[in-house]
């Protein structure tokens, strides 16, 4: 199958699309915009690893979060394999989020 390389940029554009469905049930932004997603890395078998942080390391939904952002980027057709890791290093701060996510929460 000749489809087998995609474009890096293209294929990231495509996996931060699927990130930004994903929210966190307790703020109504998701989590890209948060500013959750630290890096986003994808080898040359396309497999994705995602290094992302979460609210807090006590956050209700630091197992379930995690999952349903790997599991969102595994449904795309181009990726063969994708992997959370979580990091708390450095700590989220609401200095990550994007404009957007500060203008929905109002701190602008």
């Amino acid at each position: 199958m000749s489809e087998n390389k995609i474009d890096p940029n293209l294929l990231g554009e495509k996996i931060v699309n699927e990130l930004k469905q994903v929210y966190d049930p307790e703020i109504p932004v998701d989590v890209y915009e948060l500013g959750l997603i630290y890096d986003v890395f994808i080898n040359e078998d396309n497999e994705v690893k995602i290094l992302m942080t979460l609210t807090s390391p006590n956050c209700p939904v630091a197992e379930s979060l995690p999952k349903e952002v790997e599991d969102k980027v595994k449904s795309l057709d181009e990726v063969k394999d994708a992997e959370v890791e979580i990091t708390f290093d450095p700590p989220w701060t609401k200095n990550l989020m994007s404009d957007e996510a500060k203008l929905e929460l109002g701190f602008m």
